[in-house]
């Protein structure tokens, strides 16, 4: 949920306006929005590079993924294992449009490590696989950007842990 709605939401549960903190926090929200609207549209419009990159540095890292009978072996399981990177990085553009890490929790982190351990996926594989897709992406931007990112890949990765 956006600063904006949680302000509103806050407000209105307690029959109040908004505080002065509350309202600056507003404010702050809109003067970076310009920022993180650029940092996810470099995300998006280099997925396919970020995610070549991370998956090439995953295999080099675990190569026992990509061997017979590792999770990632075979063209089908290495495809899923893509789609499920370019996934993890529309969930920190959206978080990151959002200024808020809700919509992660929302959209895509609850129940997932319950759905990777169902198909026998290594967690702590995927929170390795994160790490390879955040070092990727975090690479196309500037230090500033990159710190304002990154909370967002850390937050997956906590989660993946």
């Amino acid at each position: 949920m956006s600063v904006v709605s949680q302000v509103i939401l806050n407000a209105d549960d307690e029959l109040r306006y908004p505080s002065f903190g509350e309202l600056q926090s507003i404010q702050t929200f809109l003067q970076t929005g310009e920022r993180r609207l650029q940092i996810a549209q470099t995300l998006s419009e280099n997925e396919k590079k970020i995610v070549d990159k991370a998956s090439s540095e995953l295999w080099r890292r675990r190569p026992d993924f990509i061997a017979p009978g590792g999770n990632a072996s075979g063209q089908k399981q290495r495809a899923l294992c893509l789609r499920d990177y370019g996934w993890y990085l529309r969930l920190v553009t959206y978080s990151l449009i959002a200024g808020d890490k809700e919509p992660m929790e929302t959209i895509g982190l609850i129940g997932a490590r319950e759905m990777y351990n169902a198909l026998n996926v290594p967690v702590p594989g995927m929170a390795e696989a994160i790490r390879c897709l955040k070092d990727a992406a975090l690479a196309l931007l500037s230090n500033e950007d990159a710190q304002e990112a990154a909370p967002y890949f850390d937050y997956i990765i906590q989660a993946m842990s």
